[in-house]
């Protein structure tokens, strides 16, 4: 089945996202159950009537767009959840200050896994602090950054 490319069913999606207050995360197409799930986030946290809202407001506008070229599909609209890797410069921003986990492709001192407060990401390296250590890593080196989810 086709479908339009993903960055351009997001950013035809990105003026409704701003009218009701979400900020997009990341879409996604899922050829075997043909759904397209648009992940969606906002300041201090998403709840489900957003979601909601949110789903109601691209319903029709999205079935104009028609990305998969009149096949039948479903559309989901959810949190990427607390423990999605960041992806975007925003994800880093947002969480600044904030206990986060940063995975390794590969060993540093035989760790793969680092624990400390995000510091700063300027698109190329992440700076923790891990206790009374700043420690940095070049992005492309990270298999997985995230927040750190203490129970």
């Amino acid at each position: 089945m086709n479908i339009k490319p993903l960055a351009e069913i997001e950013g035809f999606l990105r003026p409704y996202a701003e009218e009701v207050g979400v900020e997009i995360v990341e879409v996604k197409w899922d050829g075997r159950t043909r759904t397209l799930t648009v992940f969606i986030d906002k300041e201090g946290g998403l709840d489900l009537i957003t979601c909601e809202k949110f789903h109601r407001t691209i319903d029709t506008p999205l079935d104009e767009l028609d990305p998969t070229f009149g096949e039948n599909y479903t559309l989901n609209c959810s949190s990427p959840g607390l423990d999605r890797p960041f992806k975007t410069k925003r994800d880093f921003e947002r969480h600044l200050g904030e206990k986060v986990e940063v995975h390794l492709y590969a060993p540093i001192n035989k760790k793969k896994y680092f624990e400390g407060v995000l510091c700063s990401f300027d698109g190329e390296n992440v700076v923790i602090k891990e206790g009374e250590t700043e420690r940095t890593f070049p992005f492309k080196s990270c298999s997985k950054i995230c927040l750190l989810i203490e129970v």
